[in-house]
């Protein structure tokens, strides 16, 4: 395999940081290209000294002015840019073969579609792009000839247990449905009302991954279940009906393809997303493990069971949105990440997440999604309306 080059967008994330554990692993066959961060600038700039990418970029111009000083001191011959339209550059140089789409939310789509109709290599960890703009992605990518990776866990041991030779047609394939395992979350098993109480620090509190606060967040409440169906239905083009929901507390099957005898194909592995990120680099191929493997014997059981969608209604809103689709699911996911960002600031409490999220999709008049910019005004708009419910939320619980 040449070497090739990458630009990682979201490099100081959870996701980025993975990504380069995966690429530190093997030197000779991916050279980093451009490190794309919001602010977390230590950080970064521990990176560039490593990997001495070409380019860096950053939220605004005094950060990269102020990270531009420390790399030149610091003998890096790194170039710090800043805003979304470096990122969108990065994502499409002509020396690109590579792009890890690692931005968490909205702010990750512009550089994500870039890439796609630059024709390259995604790894995508970004499923907010596929949930906003499914059909302009997925258009995009096959107009191109882009290559598209899913590194969420659940989407890439579908990707793995699913025929060699699957087109898009389940029947064709033999293939009965999908099943997306989930943890269930750090409240699994806590009683809807006591579920107002919940603090920011107990919802980021994963019992089997570490991750960011919003994706933390998002995993508590199963939204992010409901956005990883509607991932998954772009993603392989099958029916939500085709897509089934399992809660697995222990983590270990990472999803499951059920095939139209009856059988069953399983993923199973550790909770660590090196694999997956180290398998979206590799495919078709594989190289050595990234994790330690997993101890079946101190795993003891599995165990399986359906969501609770009455005790964690944002499941039911965003599969309510994907089902419609058009515009409501970008729509959705803005008032999501209003909602969850309000409740991470204490603004919200944890069972109003929901709320919000139920309000912006009652109002909102769904279309088809026809350009980005149409999903920009959505975006916009949806945010708005979110802003104002999380406040008269929080005025009236105060």
């Amino acid at each position: 395999m040449a070497l090739q080059n990458l630009t990682i967008l979201g490099s100081t994330g959870s996701i980025g940081v993975n990504t380069l554990d995966v690429i530190r692993r093997h030197p000779q066959r991916y050279r980093v290209l451009a490190l794309c961060a919001h602010n977390q600038i230590e950080r970064l700039f521990e990176q560039c000294c490593e990997f001495q990418p070409r380019f860096a970029v950053v939220r605004d111009a005094q950060l990269a002015t102020g990270l531009q000083a420390r790399l030149s001191d610091a003998g890096c011959p790194t170039c710090v840019e800043h805003g979304p339209e470096a990122l969108v550059r990065m994502a499409e140089l002509s020396e690109v073969d590579a792009v890890m789409a690692a931005i968490v939310g909205a702010a990750g789509l512009p550089s994500t579609l870039a890439a796609a109709f630059a024709g390259k290599k995604i790894l995508l960890a970004n499923k907010e792009a596929l949930v906003m703009a499914g059909p302009l992605l997925m258009r995009a990518v096959r107009e191109s000839g882009a290559c598209l990776l899913p590194v969420d866990s659940e989407h890439n041991a579908i990707f793995q247990s699913l025929p060699i030779d699957y087109s898009g047609d389940l029947s064709k394939s033999g293939v009965q449905r999908l099943l997306l395992t989930a943890s269930g979350g750090p409240f699994r098993a806590t009683a809807r009302a006591d579920l107002e109480r919940v603090t920011p620090e107990q919802a980021c509190a994963h019992p089997n991954w570490v991750m960011g606060r919003k994706i933390s967040v998002d995993s508590a409440t199963l939204m992010n279940k409901g956005l990883e169906t509607i991932e998954a239905h772009h993603l392989f083009a099958v029916a939500y009906d085709a897509i089934r929901i399992v809660v697995h507390p222990q983590s270990t099957v990472h999803s499951m393809v059920e095939f139209s005898d009856g059988s069953v194909k399983a993923h199973l592995g550790p909770a660590d997303m090196r694999l997956p990120i180290q398998y979206a680099f590799s495919h078709p191929d594989r190289w050595g493990a990234p994790a330690p493997p997993v101890d079946f014997t101190a795993v003891g059981h599995l165990d399986f069971e359906p969501p609770d969608l009455e005790k964690f209604p944002c499941l039911s809103l965003a599969l309510d949105a994907g089902r419609a689709g058009g515009t409501l699911p970008c729509a959705m996911n803005a008032a999501n990440e209003v909602a969850v960002e309000a409740f991470l600031a204490g603004r919200v409490r944890f069972t109003d997440i929901d709320s919000v999220v139920e309000t912006v999709m009652a109002t909102h008049a769904t279309v088809p999604v026809s350009s980005f910019e149409q999903l920009e005004r959505v975006d916009a708009e949806a945010r708005g309306l979110a802003e104002q419910t999380a406040r008269e939320i929080a005025g009236r619980t105060a």
